[in-house]
């Protein structure tokens, strides 16, 4: 379950500006839900049965060997949902990694599509940097922490967060919570700053106790936009003033209903980010792996893709375990999903 933060960090929180009634606050107004519904009516759709909300088969994927790679490859590998690793001029990073196979505190009740869980902990080596967006169970898994905490060697995540380490045992030098447009430089050229989304945290029943956040990892080679969770909101526009263009920008697109818009983003509102980001490519994410909304588990792909098309914006689509070359991110990926459809 981890922990909340602690007396002292919620001290230090109340002289904050994104701070107000022991709550992180939304840059704008962010309702739960969109106006005139209720959780109830939200909760009996997402248990009445909804048309390829789940895939019908095993989904592909590819095992890349990480634990060999070319110190000089510059990649990212996708393992579903919002899980990624990136290995960028040399240093290797992971992001909001959930291997456990399930997605909620209650196990079995979000199980991972099958063919999505192949990868595992111990398919990595030592981690220079594992970055957490925020608590929710399918980016902060307890089971997947636990087995990474000999293998990071640092913590990067929103303030609250770095709570549910210390509570797991783990070294406060290797913890590294900041809050939005705060910096961590990690030195030969690399630096990362928080940056706002538009989201929500929390782990059971109290909400915005710890800090939800998106990232800009610069490297001596590349700067990249590390999305989150997040529903579209004006701070797109203000990270791609301050901080763009990015090379890559990896960005939430799945999990969406226009019952709760404000919190995930549509597949039409990612284009927009992208261009208010100033990207010259995207990845979607957040998709492809748990049914956490009722849409058909490949429309997210397949809208983004379309969109992306129309708008003459390259898109990355691998596969779960696909190299993407950081490099050559411009090439034409297969539409893997169709075949499943």
């Amino acid at each position: 379950m981890g922990q909340q933060p602690d007396a002292a960090r919620k001290a230090r929180f109340q002289a904050l500006s994104n701070y107000k009634n022991d709550q992180f606050q939304n840059l704008v107004p962010t309702p739960a839900l969109a106006e005139g519904e209720s959780m109830t009516k939200v909760l009996c759709d997402f248990f009445s049965k909804q048309p390829d909300a789940v895939p019908k088969q095993e989904l592909p994927s590819v095992k890349t060997d990480l634990k060999n790679l070319s110190s000089t490859e510059n990649v990212l590998v996708w393992f579903g949902h919002s899980s990624y690793f990136l290995q960028v001029d040399g240093k290797r990073f992971l992001v909001d990694p959930v291997f456990s196979g399930n997605a909620s505190p209650v196990p079995g009740s979000v199980k991972a599509f099958p063919g999505t869980n192949n990868y595992q902990a111990n398919d990595i080596s030592n981690i220079d940097v594992l970055f957490i967006s925020h608590d929710h169970w399918d980016h902060l898994d307890y089971l997947t922490i636990r087995q990474l905490k000999q293998k990071a060697q640092k913590v990067i995540c929103g303030l609250g967060v770095a709570q549910h380490f210390e509570y797991w045992g783990w070294d406060k030098k290797k913890l590294a919570e900041k809050n939005w447009y705060e910096c961590v430089d990690l030195g030969d050229g690399f630096r990362v700053t928080l940056t706002p989304a538009r989201h929500f945290s929390g782990r059971l029943f109290t909400r915005n106790c710890s800090l939800w956040t998106s990232f800009v990892l610069e490297t001596p080679a590349k700067k990249l936009f590390l999305g989150g969770d997040s529903g579209y909101g004006p701070h797109f526009k203000e990270i791609g003033a301050r901080f763009g263009p990015f090379d890559l920008a990896i960005l939430e697109c799945g999990q969406y209903n226009k019952k709760w818009p404000y919190i995930h983003s549509l597949p039409e509102e990612v284009i927009p980010e992208v261009q208010e980001l100033n990207a010259r490519n995207f990845m979607p994410v957040h998709h492809s792996k748990f049914k956490l909304a009722q849409h058909p588990w490949y429309e997210p792909l397949e809208k983004v893709t379309r969109f992306a098309a129309a708008a003459g914006i390259p898109v990355t689509t691998p596969m779960i375990g696909e190299k993407a070359d950081l490099n050559n991110l411009n090439k034409a990926w297969e539409k893997w999903w169709e075949a499943l459809i």
